[in-house]
């Protein structure tokens, strides 16, 4: 319901804001206004949303937390969204999330009201398989070595019957096969 309040009241005041403007300063300005504003944000939304995406590069590279990194890409691309729309309610909001500071005070506010009931990372990478990009450029490749392979024989068993079956709960099919196709050789 409330998404609909949104969608019905915000044209309205913008529509109050331009008959507003637009007595103050004319048409033609008002349209500057509005043409410059969107311009001016795209500008502000490609630097801040560089500088966004380098510390969620830095977070990741440092194996920290990417929370806040994301939820910047977030408001700034949002930020974005609202800075392109006509208007001058939805520009203010838009500029609002382009300062780092409001930001910061928006993602402390969502943080303490969402609770996260669990989070869990497992990133496995051996030295063997860890290259240098051609070129001497910075960060890592893993290439595929036979060091990667692991043979063995599987088998999934009916616990009601004593014939063998598969992955798919088959009976009768033949060991080391599974729902990928891949079988033994």
């Amino acid at each position: 319901m409330w998404i609909f309040l949104l969608f019905l009241t915000i044209p309205l005041v913008e529509i109050g804001l331009f008959v507003q403007v637009g007595g103050l300063i004319g048409l033609w300005p008002t349209l500057g206004v509005v043409i410059l504003t969107a311009v001016l944000g795209t500008w502000l939304v490609r630097s801040q949303g560089l500088m966004a995406l380098n510390e969620l590069r830095s977070s990741f590279a440092g194996r920290g937390d990417p929370t806040r990194a994301l939820a910047d890409g977030a408001m700034i691309l949002f930020s974005g969204a609202l800075l392109l729309t006509p208007g001058f309610f939805t520009d203010a909001v838009g500029f609002a999330l382009l300062i780092p500071a409001f930001r910061l005070f928006l993602f402390n506010y969502l943080r303490s009201r969402i609770k996260v009931q669990g989070f869990r990372s497992h990133v496995t990478m051996q030295d063997s398989q860890t290259h240098r990009r051609p070129g001497g450029q910075g960060g890592h490749s893993q290439h595929t070595t036979h060091e990667d392979v692991i043979e063995g024989d599987w088998q999934d068993e009916d616990p009601d019957s004593d014939a063998p079956s598969n992955s798919n709960g088959e009976l009768g099919a033949g060991i080391g096969e599974n729902r990928s196709g891949w079988t033994r050789h």
